[in-house]
This record gives C-alpha cells, sequence and structure tokens, in this order.
C-alpha cells in the first residue's frame, strides 16, 4: 500500500475542551489529542463515539466535604447534523442512533452515534458515560462497535484500518466478522480477514480494571451479533473479557509506554492465541496544552522564568477565584492532578504529618490537588474527601480543586513548580499531564512509571525517586517511597529552588528540550503507523 491507510478510531469518550463534556479522564484526553493531532499533521483518520447527553459526572464537594455527582443535559449547537442514522438490535429490539459530526476544536473528523432520538422508545443508551450497569454499559459498547462500522459504511467512508482505543469497541471486531461471514466467508477465514484489520490499544495496567461480561448477559443483549457461544469463549473467554478478546481479534496492539508494555505482556502472558503488545508511548497535543512562551524561551533564562511566574499568578488568580485561597507566588507550589484511586496515592506526601507540618510553619511549601472518582467508587470518594479535609486542616498551603476537568488540568500543568507522581509502580500506564507539565518547564517529581523512565534523567530534567525497586507488599513498598520522597524533596528540590534558581531555571530548560519533541503527537501518530497500521 503505498498510500497511508485510512484509520477508524473507536474510543469511548473523547477530551477536546471543557465544555464538551464527552470525558472522564486519561483516556478521553489522549483520544482528543490523538485527533487533534491527526488533523494537524494530516493523518488519513476518523474519530467514532458516542454523543453522551449527561456526559460523566459533575462531582463536587459539599459544604461538609462530602464529594457528591451531578448531571446534567448538555446540547452543543455547533455539532452538524449528518442526516444519517444507523439501526443496532439489542435486546431482539431495533435500536436507532443518529449520527452527528464533531464540526470543531479543530480536530480530525469525529461522528458521534447518539440514541436520544424520537423514534427510540429505549433513549437511554448514550445518555451517561460509563454510567449504570452491565446491560447498559453491553448496550453502549454494541452502539459504539457495530453501530460504529455501520457508520462508517452508512457515511461511504473507505476504512482500512480499525483501531480500538480500549476494549470498549470490540464488539465492532464482531461485526466485521459478520461481514465477511454474509459474504460467504467461514467463521475461520473471517476472523482472519477481521483480523488484519484492526489493532488495539490496552490502558489499564489492573487486572481487575479490565471489563468482563458473562456469556449468557451477551447472548441475551444480542451482543454476540451472530456469533454462537463456542465462537465467543473461543474469543474471549468465559466470563468474556474484552480486552482478551481485543488481543485476539487484533493483528497488532500496544501498551502507552514502554514499562506499560512490560507489564501488559506479563498480564496476558497466560492468554493463548493473543498478538503481542508493543509499545507506543502516549503524546500531548502541544497546541492545546503549551503554553507558546514557554516554549519560545527555552534558550532565554529570564524570558523563560518571566514566562513561568506569568502562568504561576495566572494558577494563583484562578485558586482565588474557584476557592476563595490566597497563596504565595514565591512559595514553592507542586500540582497533583489524577484520578482518585488507591494505586495513585494521592495523600502520600502527608503520611509522615512533621515533615509536611514543618514545610508549612515555615511557609516553604503549597500544594494545589485535584481529582475525582468514579461515582459508583465510595473507596474513590473517601480519597477525595481526605484531599479536601487536608485543605481545611490547612488552610494556607493545601488547596483541593473540585470537578476535576481540562481547565483545571491546563492551569495547573503550566503554573506549578513542580509535578508529583507517585502511584505504586508498575501500575501508572503513561501519565500524560507529567508531559505537559515538562513542556511547560514544570519539574516532574516522579517515581519512575509510565512515560517518566523514557524522559527522566535525574537532577537534570526534574528528578525520580524510588529507583524503580518494586516489592510485591504495597507496605514494604509505601516505607520504600515515601523515605526516597522526602529525601529528594528536602535534600534536592526545596534547596535547588530557594537557593540556587539559575539551576532550576537550567533544569526547567532541560525539561522542557528533552521532551517537546519525543511526547509530542506527531512522533506519536508516526509510529502508530509504521508499528501498528503499516504493519
Amino acid at each position: 500500500m503505498n498510500r497511508k491507510p485510512n484509520v477508524a478510531y473507536f474510543c469511548m469518550e473523547y477530551g477536546l475542551e471543557s465544555s464538551f463534556k464527552q470525558y472522564a479522564g486519561g483516556l478521553g484526553i489522549l483520544a482528543g489529542d490523538y485527533m487533534k493531532g491527526a488533523r494537524q499533521h494530516g493523518f488519513p483518520i476518523v474519530g467514532i463515539g458516542l454523543m453522551w447527553k449527561q456526559g460523566y459526572t459533575d462531582q463536587m464537594i459539599s459544604e461538609d466535604g462530602k464529594a457528591y455527582d451531578s448531571y446534567h443535559n448538555y446540547k452543543y449547537p455547533f455539532l452538524k447534523d449528518t442526516g444519517r442514522e444507523v439501526c443496532v438490535r439489542i435486546r431482539n429490539a431495533d435500536v436507532y442512533a443518529k449520527i452527528w459530526k464533531v464540526d470543531c476544536f479543530d480536530n480530525a473528523d469525529l461522528y458521534m452515534l447518539d440514541t436520544d432520538i424520537d423514534k427510540n422508545d429505549e433513549r437511554w443508551i448514550t445518555g451517561q458515560l460509563y454510567g449504570w450497569f452491565p446491560e447498559e454499559r453491553i448496550a453502549q459498547e454494541m452502539i459504539l462497535g457495530i453501530g460504529g462500522v455501520r457508520a462508517m459504511r452508512e457515511l461511504g467512508l473507505d476504512i482500512d484500518i480499525y483501531h480500538f482505543n480500549e476494549g470498549h469497541a470490540v464488539f465492532a471486531g464482531f461485526e466485521l466478522i459478520k461481514e465477511y461471514m454474509d459474504s460467504g466467508y467461514s467463521y475461520e477465514d473471517a476472523l482472519e480477514a477481521a483480523k488484519e484489520r484492526i489493532v488495539f490499544t490496552t490502558h489499564t495496567p489492573v487486572i481487575q480494571g479490565n471489563e468482563s461480561h458473562t456469556i449468557e448477559r451477551l447472548m441475551y443483549m444480542g451482543a454476540n451479533n451472530g456469533l454462537t457461544i463456542e465462537q465467543l469463549v473461543s474469543i474471549g473467554d468465559a466470563p468474556f473479557n474484552m480486552t482478551v478478546a481485543a488481543l485476539r481479534i487484533s493483528k497488532a496492539a500496544n501498551a502507552v509506554a514502554q514499562l506499560h508494555a512490560e507489564t501488559a505482556n506479563k498480564m496476558w502472558a497466560h492468554i493463548d492465541n493473543r498478538c503481542e503488545i508493543t509499545g507506543i508511548t502516549n503524546a500531548i497535543h502541544l497546541p492545546t496544552w503549551v503554553d507558546e512562551e514557554v516554549l519560545g524561551n527555552t534558550d532565554n533564562p529570564t524570558r523563560l522564568w518571566d514566562a513561568h511566574m506569568k502562568n504561576k499568578r495566572a494558577l494563583i488568580e484562578f485558586v482565588r477565584e474557584r476557592n476563595g485561597v490566597e497563596l504565595d507566588e514565591d512559595v514553592l507550589t507542586i500540582g497533583f492532578a489524577r484520578r482518585a484511586v488507591a494505586y495513585k496515592r494521592s495523600n502520600f506526601i502527608f503520611t509522615d504529618r512533621e515533615v509536611v507540618e514543618d514545610l508549612f510553619r515555615k511557609n516553604k511549601l503549597q500544594i494545589i490537588f485535584s481529582g475525582r472518582s468514579h461515582p459508583l467508587d465510595d473507596n474513590g470518594k473517601a480519597i477525595v474527601e481526605n484531599l479536601v479535609a487536608m485543605s481545611k486542616e490547612y488552610p494556607n498551603n493545601v488547596v483541593f480543586l473540585e470537578n476535576y476537568d481540562m481547565t483545571i488540568g491546563s492551569v495547573l500543568t503550566r503554573g506549578c513548580d513542580v509535578w508529583l507522581n507517585n502511584p505504586r509502580r508498575p501500575k501508572e500506564a503513561s501519565g500524560t499531564s507529567g508531559m505537559k507539565a515538562a513542556m511547560n518547564g514544570v519539574l516532574n517529581l516522579s517515581v519512575l512509571d509510565g512515560w517518566w523512565p523514557e524522559a527522566c534523567d535525574h537532577g537534570n530534567n526534574g528528578w525520580q525517586f524510588g529507583d524503580g525497586i518494586e516489592f510485591i507488599d504495597d507496605r514494604e513498598l509505601d516505607a520504600h517511597d515515601l523515605k526516597a520522597l522526602y529525601d529528594v524533596l528536602l535534600g534536592s528540590v526545596l534547596p535547588i529552588y530557594y537557593e540556587n534558581r539559575e539551576r532550576w531555571i537550567s533544569m526547567m530548560q532541560n525539561s522542557i528540550d528533552s521532551c517537546r519533541e519525543q511526547f509530542a503527537v506527531k512522533r506519536m501518530l508516526d509510529e502508530y503507523y509504521e508499528n501498528l497500521y503499516e504493519v
């Protein structure tokens, strides 16, 4: 094939802009950057997703410090009506999905399927992103997968490669198999023919986070799309695991960092007949996330520092407007914004209170947190509430920004001095927020997980702590990493910031220059074409 193959990119969520409530977290942010990069660099890519009426949760904080979720119906006047729709049979009933085109945000062509139309008795399927329970989730994934392939046909798009961003789109593979079988192929030949056109990106390095369903429920919903029970089991096992299925019906798969590829291949080593998982490290869309003034002044220390301080003052003003807290621009400011889940250890820095309290008393440290939990995750909400409690206990030094979104992520990764990341290694898949910080001259202070092992030049463009050591026992790992964090924070980060501004700015320059090409979306898209699409 002399031309670049045409790619259809399937994803449940797209983070294009804060007000476009079609994303929950990192998966959607990656998809948004991918689509913007495709447009910017001229790659022949179209996207397919679902038009969520209520999007993901708005997670707010009550006066007593509790996290609660709220949902709102959204309408987007900039959507273009294609005048087309598709039909998917779900639970023995026809469900219709209208095809919208997202014609804004300077992204590649993106089509969204919407079941909230008059001819449907059950309009709820595209109601809430990741909402509700197993039957609803399967219905959503049937619209995305089966409906997505049918939308490509309805729109007359010539697609060579179908890229599943996470396992949610696996039923698109079933639709491709069905198309081949309807044209006279045997099941075995249809599976092989479909496989040559499917690639898959896996994100979740925790086995429990990889979605599965009972075979009986898939058959009841009609998700099998004509496949027999035996064929379903041969693809995804029983219970039916969406990641396992994707690995078996794809010609190639990738993890989202080099370390994550090692982790993922170990995770799924016991699965037979699967494709290998290569590493294609995530990247970011620079025009969306990186301040041009910072990026353009790496050769001028004075201007670089001035640009950084401009962003820091903007962050301080943002915090004042949102929380009524007056932070000090001369105090080292750490940012920490993550999905609220235990392995990310959100409140890790508070483990030894004497250490941080001493820094707070001396006004040497400010920390700004943000993050959201899944609306059904009570443990995640408890993590959020713990951070809120810390902000009340230390009101002049700790801030929690509620309802984490792209706006908060952008102002934090531009305006903080240090970006903290301390998951239990190796459970971080990638962590693109650290890339955004790095290219804005915000120095990473992170364990060697996700993307950071590929970028870290310790003491020159940021810091690592923990030396990449892993323990089976979480308590041993936590104790080891905590000592390492405090050693680096107290022994390197704080002294350089307060006593050696010249070196600090030099590290900012190194951070930007070492990451601006390697972790820009063009490199990622090139690798997708070289290692997945054209293989």
